[in-house]
């Protein structure tokens, strides 16, 4: 059910840095993403798409390019030219407040962020702003502007900012697709590791299809990309870009034992990403289907249920965690009244819409797929006996 554990593990790096927020966050590649990572599909995420090499074009330019430039060198100006003006640097401050010593000490951090529309709205990682008292973005012009959270979520680590600034420094990075890439392309990453801002390094996509574990326990973030393109503290919320200079993921974390680049950078795919961006704007948040299961317990029979929420989806459903049972007895003239936990009246869920269930985070993964007010088909394993229990999703 669970991922198996390795020996050797690296440390997962988030990539913001800083005094307070930063310095830099680190966790270990534990249950929820074993390293070295195994026996991952690539074809459901690459599909039979066939690559062209791109078009080198000759990037615009104040000042000449050398003659002996090669075709390379070529592109990744050109790559460079088009993506910097849209990738911005975030600057954090924090308070930290100690009530033992009642003393305030103040914080910095910095990170990386994509212009998204000329509404002043600025994609980065939920980790390089989170706590922040005060957010202040940096455009390629060097002008900064103040910002502030419209919305984010930690599940997978993606906030939007805003910024009241003009029309001309707000250029959209070119959104670009992560369902049809391909191990070996090329690939950029564009930010501003320890502060220095407009940095690119280049690299290709190393591999596809990781999961890591999320910041919301026994959660995690699937279909993340891989690249040895260096990524360091200060990179993250910047864009991982491919050979036109279109966004295609998110750079947000590093398998390092330093905590700096060892060739292992991992990116949010932006097909994620641009489907979490509208309601990250219209509602601050993403809306998830609730199923209103509370706990679960692994087992060899399936997913026995623990506890459901009262008066939610699963408990509408019928669906059925341990019970609590009253006794009453009499001794006399007194009346005992004890309470017991009835735990083989539990259910076990084993499916969901004819699709064997592997485990409780899987169970999820299922379920988010779908959205609320949807009604899916459970098969249950109730005292022995297999039973389909349809299950209406809330909203939470």
């Amino acid at each position: 059910m669970s991922h198996s554990k390795h020996s050797q593990f690296f440390v997962l790096s988030l990539l913001a840095t800083g005094m307070a927020i930063g310095a830099v966050a680190t966790a270990w590649l534990g249950d929820h993403a074993s390293w070295p990572l195994s026996a991952v599909a690539q074809t459901s995420a690459v599909g039979q798409t066939t690559l062209s090499a791109p078009t080198i074009v000759a990037p615009s330019t104040s000042s000449p390019l050398p003659a002996t430039m090669t075709p390379e060198e070529l592109a990744n100006i050109r790559v460079y030219e088009k993506a910097n003006p849209s990738v911005v640097n975030i600057d954090t401050s924090i308070v930290q407040y100690d009530r033992f010593f009642m003393s305030a000490t103040p914080g910095q951090g910095s990170g990386s962020g994509s212009v998204i529309d000329k509404r002043g709205h600025i994609l980065t990682n939920f980790h390089v702003v989170e706590g922040a008292q005060k957010i202040e973005v940096t455009f390629a012009s060097n002008n900064s502007y103040p910002a502030k959270v419209v919305g984010h979520d930690a599940e997978q680590d993606i906030a939007i900012l805003q910024v009241d600034a003009p029309a001309a420094e707000l250029v959209p990075i070119e959104m670009g697709r992560s369902d049809n890439l391909r191990v070996g392309q090329q690939a950029y990453v564009l930010g501003n590791p320890f502060g220095l801002d407009g940095t690119l390094t280049t690299g290709i996509i190393s591999s596809l299809n990781r999961t890591l574990g999320s910041r919301i326990e026994g959660r995690s973030m699937k279909s993340i990309i891989q690249t040895d393109a260096a990524m360091n503290p200060g990179n993250s919320g910047g864009p991982l870009i491919d050979s036109s200079g279109r966004m295609i993921g998110m750079n947000v974390a590093i398998a390092s034992n330093s905590g700096q680049s060892a060739g292992v950078g991992f990116a949010i795919p932006v097909n994620r990403i641009t489907q979490m961006i509208p309601d990250l704007i219209k509602n601050g948040r993403i809306v998830r289907p609730d199923h209103g299961i509370v706990a679960v317990m692994e087992t060899d029979l399936g997913l026995k249920l623990v506890k459901v929420n009262p008066g939610g989806p699963a408990d509408a459903a019928g669906l059925r965690g341990y019970q609590m049972i009253r006794e009453r007895r009499k001794q006399g003239n007194v009346v005992y009244e004890t309470t017991r936990i009835d735990r083989n009246s539990a259910d076990y869920i084993v499916a969901i819409d004819g699709q064997p269930v592997e485990g409780y985070s899987d169970l999820l993964d299922k379920i988010d797929a779908h959205k609320p007010g949807e009604t899916l088909m459970l098969s249950v394993l109730r005292q022995g006996e297999l039973v389909k229990v349809p299950l209406t999703l809330g909203s939470t």
